[in-house]
C-alpha cells in the first residue's frame, strides 16, 4: 500500500475539487452549511430533502459558486425514495465520493409511556433506518470504484440521553453503532465517521436557542452556529482524515471527557 504524500499542504488536503457530495437534509440548517462548505471547497453537490423548492433554491446558490448541483426531493425514511435518490445521483454525476447522512427528526414526547407507535416508528425510520439503507447502497458502489467517505450527523443526545427524547437518543445511538459496523464492513476504501453536534442555532431550534442570549449551563456560554460544524465535515470528507474511520467527534462546546 502506498504511503500518503507527506508534502501536501493543508489547502491541498482539504480540497474537494472533482468530488461529488450527497447531503440529505441539505436544504437548511447544518445540512445547508455543509452543502455550501463543500461547494466552496470545490465539490459538486446533490441536495436532498423533502421540500424540492428549498433544494432548488440552494442549488442555485451552489451554482453561483461555480459548482454543479442536483436538487432531489427525498424522504429518507422511505427505502424506495433512497433507491431513487442513488440512481438519480449516479445518473447525473456518475459517482458519489462523499455521503452525509444529515436528515433527522427530534420530536419532543410528553413521556415515554405517551410516545405513540407512529411517532416512534417515524423517528427510527428517519434517524436510523434511512441512513443505514442509504449508506449501504452508496458504500457498495464506492467500494466497487475508488472508495469514499460516509459521514453521519448524530447528536450528543446519543451520548447523554435526556427524558422525553428517548426514541431520538436511541435512534442516534443506533446510528453511531451501525457506523462502526459499516466502517469495518467496507474498509479499507470506504471510511465511516460520525459527528455528534450539541445545540446549534437553526430554524428548528429557534424556540429554545436564541442567538445573543447567554447559555450559562454551557462552558462556551452559547450554542453553536451551523458554520462551526463545517470544518469537522470537511475533515471527514477530505484526504485530511485518510486514516480516520469508525470515529465519533462531538462538536458541542462541552466535550465528553
Amino acid at each position: 500500500m502506498t504511503e500518503p504524500s507527506p508534502t501536501r499542504s493543508p489547502a491541498e488536503l482539504f480540497d474537494l475539487s472533482g468530488k461529488v457530495a450527497l447531503v440529505t437534509g441539505g436544504s437548511r440548517g447544518i445540512g445547508r452549511a455543509i452543502v455550501l462548505g463543500y461547494a466552496a471547497a470545490g465539490a459538486d453537490v446533490v441536495i436532498a430533502s423533502r421540500k424540492l423548492a428549498a433544494c432548488e433554491e440552494l442549488a442555485r446558490e451552489v451554482e453561483s459558486l461555480g459548482r454543479r448541483a442536483l436538487p432531489v426531493a427525498c424522504h429518507v425514511g422511505h427505502w424506495d425514495d433512497l433507491d431513487a435518490l442513488v440512481e438519480r445521483s449516479y445518473g447525473e454525476f456518475g459517482k458519489v465520493d462523499i455521503l452525509v447522512n444529515n436528515a433527522g427528526m427530534s420530536p419532543l414526547a410528553p413521556s415515554s409511556a405517551q410516545t405513540s407507535e407512529e411517532l416512534f416508528d417515524k423517528v427510527v425510520a428517519v434517524n436510523f433506518k434511512g441512513p443505514f439503507r442509504l449508506s449501504s447502497l452508496v458504500a457498495e458502489r464506492m467500494k466497487a470504484e475508488n472508495g469514499g467517505s460516509v459521514i453521519s450527523i448524530s447528536s450528543t443526545g446519543s451520548l447523554r440521553p435526556s427524558p422525553n427524547f428517548g426514541p431520538y437518543a436511541g435512534s442516534k445511538a443506533a446510528l453511531n453503532a451501525i457506523s462502526v459496523a459499516l466502517a469495518k464492513e467496507f474498509a479499507p476504501t470506504v471510511r465511516f465517521n460520525v459527528i455528534a453536534p450539541g445545540g446549534f442555532y437553526t430554524d428548528i431550534s429557534k424556540d429554545w436557542a436564541i442567538p445573543g442570549e447567554d447559555v450559562p449551563a454551557l462552558p462556551m456560554n452559547r450554542y453553536g452556529y451551523p458554520r462551526e460544524i463545517v470544518t469537522a465535515a470537511l475533515y471527514f470528507a477530505s484526504d485530511a482524515s485518510s486514516y480516520t474511520s469508525g470515529t465519533l467527534l462531538p462538536v458541542d462546546g462541552v466535550g465528553t471527557l
